[in-house]
């Protein structure tokens, strides 16, 4: 802010923010929302953007704190922390929240807070918001022009650290709109004004108290040593005037509350001197503050050259009548008086205007006035009167009256709105009665009502919350009543007071007293009712029998509205104009957690002690990662905890983003409750144009870590026999867990849930953390005891494994030369004994844009700023991964091996020596890191005195895949021992590889990965499930089973893979043997649909040619079966009862026999898929074996032509790895089709790479051996050759949406389901849609290889009914955008461990934001195939599309162009590591530019080689050449 110090200031606001800015440690900016500025936040946040410094603030850039708050959060709760913690504390606010805040103000008047107060509502302020808390203590000071509003605000911070009392500034903003712009104080006077010697000894001495309301004694003193405040003339001695006392800031006397309150008047009492006790420092009296507020003002005039005073006097020295303006725009006022024209009445009249109003100085104001004045009109703007005279008005009579002087007569206005227009008419009339024989007392001048201005805070509902408020609506409809509702009427009551639930509860009240009086008046008409037609009385009188029952009204309602609506007699309409009462509501009160505070939470109690029959939808917004940074001292209240205690009410406490299921059941319950019912509702966001995957990661971290559990308490269970409470999540609050223990609900519940009971007894501390890090190294010190050598501490940061294993098999060397040898993680080691160690290493990769993975930042954040750490006498060494290619913009080359680098210099900077110069490690090495590394190594033994040490022992080999498929007994293993271990939700590394074999992978939830980190949490493990679903079809059956799994086993979604089959995710290890049992009970089978054997066989889904469609897919069945694996493994491990003993082991051990695939199985997956012309829509050049079937002259399956070695694997800048496009070996015959599939698979079993991964697939084989090579192996295994390929042509491969009939008259509806996320949220309850589709559905259900699916095989009479349903749920919209409808993307995170950045949760974001683009150049209709995946590994197949994402780290991405649009075609690096920004500009000009230049016909990807942008890639050996962007071996 120094640079800044001769800036441009335009509005009072923005030069107030300025001085807070400058003057404080925090600054509390209360704002109408998270999401809206004030007209102060915009530019403290501008401010603190640019790291403007302060010349208060305590931290290390000078930068204040801004904390945002609502302003119906009780925004003064958060001042008392900070500023008892010794932290000056400013607040920018409006004066709506000065009276809900009155108990606040009463007890931080004795601390140097100061308030900048722009009074409301804007143009005709109120000022009664000031004079109903004028005896709160503060001091409150006036500025009228934005001049005075800088100066003021100076005043205010200043006057605040010399009295140690909180300070009141307000102005009336719009007074200023007609001055122009000024510039801003210099920062050098505000300095001077502040006093920074006084600012830090309040910063060291924090003050004591922890009380929000009851009053601790503290009052502000008179400090003992006094200040020079005015700096006298050169050489002259300061007079004793120029030298007055400061306040102690920190001074605090317990005085009894009659003594503490001192006369506004009163001096301070002086000790006896018959006593030798030290007289205590006075407290500060009004006249104390008066010196401190003119001493302040002299200086300010000495700097600036303007001039303040208590009170402004402005006109003739001899006026006779004066005015004493307080209210807005005095200044117009002022300006009317100094040009009235001698007839007008107010002519040579004075203004007086309060500058210190608080205190009242009397004396003051007498001296201020001109002897020669006679008569005071005293005009006051207060709008909301309470008392008969106006409060300035009795201060006004009080100091003339008592004192002698000329004042006559004293008269008080009311002051209304006035403009430049109507000043002089007021003034006259004002002064007319002034100097009348009778002055009326009171009168009213100006106009009463102001012109028409949106208020400055009002309430609004943030978009994000609709989500509740929507799944109210979809679960009882026309049933709801929000009593609170912003949309509603209130006859003027605002909205602030109309959305409280005081008024909420009593329009609940009325409601039900209006829906009682309603019943009476239907049971009279239903006896003695008039109507024209006798069958509204049956009607109503089955109604009336039914009235409390809400089945029971439901059923009849619509009956008797249909009855009364034929009668229409005048009766009828009358009974009709409330036909709302003819259902039972549902009946609500919504609102934040602005309830949960103390100012708000009175409502809420209100509610639960009357016992009526209301429903509370409490939304709370707290982020969970903001948590900890929550003041302490705003006592938000477990409104749960608190419902709990009363015993008569049902309590839930819901998350949409973790369980939109569970909150469906607690808004049904609460609404079944007979009493009191409180729904808390979760839904953090930092501000409320959030977007949803954000509330998603947030709800996340709160759900897992129990700081939001799911629960429902329903005390009507304890009728049932059951438990009051239910768990719904897994962890709970300590405080929730001992309301428990004592009303013996855990218990029960432990009893009925018994899994639960590890996780239910757990509490986590802070310090847990450190604690196990404690544990974990002492006790391998202790094994350590008695070893010889030199020790050797080894530490390792690891985002992909490879530094663990480097730091392992250093240890394991280092032990055999006969070191003393440690090796762990960076995130486990204890800091603090970093100076004690003797020789120490450091292994790290590079993750994301250069940073350090995540177990090594806990420890790099600790030493990166310490400036305590001495390192003297530590010896070390740093090994680096990285990849040099990873970063190939010359500006990005810093990020390679970025964290060794910059551990390597941090610690040479504390002192310590380098054993060995840094290593590093570089995947575009020839052997890849191991080159920097072999030459690392050896320097690192000799520097430690080991190298050459005879006799070490040969190193085992590590642990491949191939051992594992080898040692596991026909993919056994130890799966069994593993799943029935509780100590852990994981299982073993090993049987992690091999489970893939039978279907599922295990995972972690990498949102709340960091989170359970810090909380001492093992990841929170679960496993995905995929089902082998050849050709993608499901029976209707099969649909409902596998959404049942998804509901009970899983999280709540299902997902719909690229490869035509189920996938269920968040499958806990506990649930997945029963996952698995209901699959197979849904005669599918998890077998084989991951590992290295065959997976899924797929199949175009062609609806409009069933008959053929049925003869392609039943070849893909064949093939499917024939290439299964053979072990048993499978039923024995899964299908077998807990009580089964079928399984055999050791000598007993079944032996197995794979006849296909052998004891190691295949070198990797191996992936076959089916396209049937003129659709590519299964991607047959993306696969090991892509069939594409021919039409015989018959119009029948004559065979497939037969493409091999297709593959989308590759790793990022490793361009020994590429995608590649199966080549064409020939036809085949439908009937032996199967068979040419199975020796391709053995030729590649039989050949593939066994030792590189990287390079085991089949494209790899195909290319080393050559195309001829291969084929001749094939067809000398098969005994046959490959017939010459049939012609065929493709057209697209996407999918072709909407209803379609095929050659049999049947239906079929391809449906769009964006990236295959099947699941309910609040806006679409697509989930749902799709279960109830299912249960009527006669055919069934195809799945697409684009993630989509097709209802298929529907009767013409059936199609109605499906029409109904799917336009209920929404599920019938397919106008989407051509690009939208083409895209397709992988799961990536929170639950894929390969990615490195989002793609299923980001893609329709990013095509979001390019729609309008596509609109404005009319592409909106046009197919463009964009695809995104998390990884390079290819799983959405990204490689063939038009335009491609390939994440790279975190929000960065590798884009690719020039994809065929048939699928034909490999695209080809265009740019390399852009984030969103990027893609942006670059996207939206190419498609402009595509739009104008294309040829008719020309697809995208065709037309960005065409125009030059890219080459054409012909195979992927060709991949990685003639790139874009090509990347450099600079470093």
């Amino acid at each position: 802010m120094a640079e800044d110090s001769k800036s441009r200031v335009s509005t009072p606001e923005e030069a107030v923010a300025r001085i807070a800015y400058l003057a404080s440690d925090v600054i509390v900016s209360v704002q109408p929302s998270l999401a809206s500025d004030s007209e102060f936040s915009a530019h403290l946040k501008r401010f603190a953007g640019r790291k403007d410094a302060g010349l208060v603030a305590t931290t290390s850039d000078a930068v204040p704190e801004i904390l945002s708050v609502r302003h119906n959060a009780d925004p003064l709760l958060s001042v008392f922390t900070p500023i008892r913690a010794g932290r000056l504390v400013s607040v920018t606010t409006t004066s709506s929240i000065l009276l809900p805040s009155i108990a606040h103000l009463y007890k931080l008047a004795n601390l140097p807070v100061v308030l900048h107060v722009a009074l409301s509502p804007r143009n005709s302020p109120d000022y009664s918001a000031i004079t109903s808390i004028r005896n709160s203590g503060w001091t409150f000071l006036q500025s009228q022009s934005l001049q005075e509003a800088e100066d003021i605000a100076v005043t205010a911070h200043a006057l605040a650290i010399r009295s140690g009392k909180g300070v009141i500034h307000f102005f009336d903003a719009s007074s200023a709109a007609g001055n122009g712009p000024i510039t801003g104080v210099d920062v050098n006077v505000v300095r001077e004004l502040l006093n920074l010697d006084s600012v830090r000894r309040f910063q060291a001495a924090p003050i004591s108290g922890s009380s929000i309301y009851a009053d601790d004694g503290r009052v502000a003193l008179v400090a003992d040593q006094p200040e020079r405040l005015t700096r006298p003339s050169a050489g002259a001695a300061a007079s004793p005037s120029q030298e007055l006392e400061v306040a102690s800031l920190n001074g605090t006397s317990h005085l009894s509350s009659k003594s503490s309150q001192i006369s506004g008047t009163s001096s301070p009492s002086t000790a006896s001197q018959a006593t030798t006790i030290e007289p205590a420092a006075p407290a500060v009296t009004s006249e104390e503050i008066y010196k401190y507020v003119t001493s302040i003002w002299a200086r300010l005039s000495e700097l600036v050259g303007r001039q303040y005073n208590a009170f402004e006097w402005t006109g003739p020295a001899k006026a006779e009548n004066a005015v004493l303006v307080f209210g807005a725009d005095a200044a117009l006022f002022t300006t009317a008086v100094k040009g009235a024209q001698q007839s007008d009445s107010f002519a040579n009249a004075g203004v007086i205007t309060a500058r210190l109003y608080r205190p009242w100085l009397g004396a003051k104001l007498l001296a201020a006035i001109p002897r020669s004045v006679k008569r005071v009109a005293v005009l006051e703007q207060v709008l909301r009167k309470t008392t008969k005279w106006g409060p300035l008005l009795i201060d006004v009579l009080t100091s003339i009256k008592s004192a002698a002087g000329g004042v006559q007569t004293i008269v008080g206005s009311q002051l209304g709105y006035i403009s430049q227009n109507t000043v002089g008419q007021a003034l006259n009339t004002i002064f007319k009665n002034l100097v009348s024989d009778k002055p009326v007392q009171n009168m009213e001048v100006g106009e009463r009502e102001q012109p028409q201005q949106a208020a400055e805070y009002s309430l609004e509902k943030p978009k994000l919350e609709t989500a509740y408020t929507k799944i109210l609506d979809q679960l009882f409809g026309s049933r709801v009543y929000i009593a609170n509702s912003l949309d509603k009427d209130n006859a003027g009551v605002s909205d602030t007071i109309s959305a409280s639930p005081e008024y909420g509860f009593g329009a609940l009240l009325a409601r039900k007293e209006r829906r009682q009086k309603f019943v009476g008046e239907v049971k009279e008409a239903a006896s003695n009712g008039r109507f024209l037609t006798e069958a509204p009385k049956r009607a109503l009188a089955s109604w009336v029998s039914n009235a409390r029952d809400i089945k029971g009204t439901d059923e009849t309602a619509e009956k008797v509205i249909s009855s009364l609506n034929i009668d229409n007699s005048r009766l009828s309409r009358s009974l009709l104009d409330n036909k709302a009462f003819f259902r039972k509501e549902s009946l609500w009160l919504v609102g934040s957690d602005a309830w949960a505070y103390d100012l708000g939470n009175s409502g809420v109690h209100h509610v639960l002690a009357s016992g009526e029959n209301v429903n509370m939808l409490i939304i709370d917004s707290t982020p969970y990662s903001e948590r900890a940074a929550a003041d302490a001292n705003r006592r938000k209240k477990d409104i749960g905890l608190y419902a709990m205690n009363f015993g008569n009410a049902y309590v839930a406490s819901t998350a949409v983003y973790s369980s939109y299921t569970q909150v469906l059941q607690a808004l049904d319950e609460a609404d079944k409750f007979n009493g009191p019912s409180i729904v808390l509702a979760y839904l953090p966001y930092f501000g409320e144009t959030d977007s949803p995957l954000t509330v998603l990661q947030e709800t996340k971290q709160a759900v897992d870590i129990g700081y939001w559990p799911l629960y429902r308490w329903n005390p009507d269970n304890e009728k049932k026999g059951l438990p009051n409470f239910s768990l719904d999540s897994e962890h709970i609050k300590k405080e929730l867990k001992t309301f428990l223990d004592r009303d013996n609900q855990l218990t029960q519940m432990m009893k009925k849930e018994p899994q639960f009971g590890a996780v239910l007894s757990e509490d986590y501390g802070t310090e847990i953390r450190a604690q196990q890090k404690r544990k974990a190294k002492d006790a391998y010190n202790q094994l350590l005891e008695g070893l010889f050598g030199a020790p050797l501490t080894i530490l390792f940061a690891s985002d992909n494994g490879n530094a663990q294993s480097v730091a392992k098999r250093l240890g394991t060397r280092g032990r055999a030369r006969g070191l003393k040898t440690t090796v762990m993680a960076m995130e486990d080691y204890p800091v603090e004994d970093l100076p004690t160690e003797e020789n120490i290493v450091f292994i790290t990769s590079t993750a994301g844009q250069g940073e350090f993975p995540q177990n090594g930042k806990p420890l790099w954040d600790a030493i990166k700023d310490s400036t305590e750490l001495d390192l003297a006498s530590v010896r070390y060494s740093v090994m680096a991964l990285g990849d040099s290619h990873y970063w190939p913009r010359k500006e990005d080359r810093v990020y390679y091996n970025k964290p060794g680098k910059d551990l390597d210099r941090v610690l040479s900077n504390f002192g310590a020596k380098r054993l060995a110069e840094i290593g590093l490690g570089d995947d575009q090495d020839p052997d890849g890191y191991q080159t920097g590394y072999q030459e690392w190594e050896p320097k690192l033994w000799e520097a430690l005195g080991v190298a050459n040490v005879e006799g070490l022992p040969d190193e085992p080999p590590p642990i491949t895949n191939e051992d594992i498929k080898l040692a596991s007994n026909y993919l056994r293993g130890t799966i069994v021992e593993g799943l029935n271990d509780t100590s852990t939700g994981a299982i073993s590394a090993e049987d992690s590889q091999l489970t893939k074999f039978h279907g599922t992978y295990m995972q972690d939830d990498r949102d709340i990965r960091d989170e359970r980190k810090a909380q001492g949490l093992e990841p929170a493990y679960s496993f995905m499930i995929r089902c082998r679903l050849p050709g993608g079809i499901s029976t209707p059956k099969q649909w409902i089973q596998m959404d049942e799994i998804a509901s009970t086993l899983g999280n709540e979604t299902m997902k719909l893979t690229t490869r035509q089959t189920f996938q269920f995710h968040g499958v806990v290890k506990g649930k997945l043997k029963p996952a698995m049992q209901a699959i197979n009970r849904a005669l599918m089978t998890t077998i084989a649909a991951c590992g290295d054997v065959n997976r899924n066989v797929m199949c175009s889904p062609l609806p409009s040619q069933s008959g053929y469609h049925k003869e392609v897919w039943a070849c893909s069945k064949k093939i499917s079966d024939h290439l299964l694996p053979s072990t048993t493994a499978y039923h024995e491990i899964w299908l077998t009862d807990d009580n089964d003993k079928k399984t055999q082991i050791a000598g007993d051990a079944v032996q197995d026999f794979e006849p296909l695939y052998g004891p190691t199985y295949l070198p990797r997956k191996f992936k076959i898929t089916i396209a049937i012309p003129p659709h590519n829509d299964t991607d047959v050049y993306a696969h090991d074996i892509g069939l594409i079937a021919i039409k015989g002259a018959d119009g029948h399956l004559a065979g497939f032509n037969l493409t091999a070695g297709g593959g989308m694997g590759a790793t990022h800048n490793n361009k020994k790895t590429y995608p590649q496009v199966g080549r064409m070996f020939g036809f085949v015959k439908a009937e032996d089709v199967h068979i040419a599939c199975e020796k391709i698979m053995l030729v590649q079993r039989d050949h593939g790479d066994r030792k590189n991964r990287k390079h085991a697939r089949l494209k790899y084989t195909i290319d080393d051996m050559g195309v001829d090579v291969y084929k001749a192996k094939v067809e000398e295994l098969w005994g046959k050759k490959f017939e010459e390929p049939r012609p065929f042509h493709f057209d697209s491969n996407v999918d072709v949406f909407g209803w379609t009939k095929d050659e049999t008259g049947k239906n079929h509806f391809t449906m769009f389901i964006e990236n295959g996320r099947i699941e309910d949220t609040a806006d679409f309850q697509m989930k749902t849609g799709l279960r109830e589709i299912a249960k009527v559905l006669k055919g069934e259900i195809r799945l697409t290889g684009n993630q989509h699916l097709i209802l298929s095989s529907i009767d013409d009479a059936d199609v109605p009914e499906l029409k109904k349903l799917m336009a209920k749920y929404k599920l019938d919209n397919i106008d989407f955008s051509g690009l939208r409808l083409s895209s397709s993307a992988c799961v990536a995170f929170p639950t894929c461990g390969l990615a490195m950045a989002e793609s299923e949760r980001y893609l329709p974001v990013l095509i979001s934001k390019l729609e309008a683009c596509l609109e404005e150049n009319g592409l909106r209709q046009d197919s463009i195939v964009m695809r995104m995946t998390g990884c390079p590994n290819g799983c959405a197949r990204p490689w063939l599309a038009e335009v491609a994402f390939v994440g790279k780290a975190y929000g960065a991405y590798n884009m690719y162009l020039g994809g065929g649009y048939h699928g034909q075609r490999l695209n080809k690096l265009y740019r390399s590591s852009i984030k969103e920004d990027e893609i942006l500009a670059i996207m939206k000009p190419m498609l402009k530019r595509y739009a104008l230049e294309r040829e008719e016909g020309e697809h995208f990807g065709d037309w960005t080689i065409r125009a030059g942008i890219i080459k054409a890639t012909a195979e992927g050996r060709d991949f990685h050449e003639g790139v874009a962007e090509e990347e450099s071996d600079e470093e």
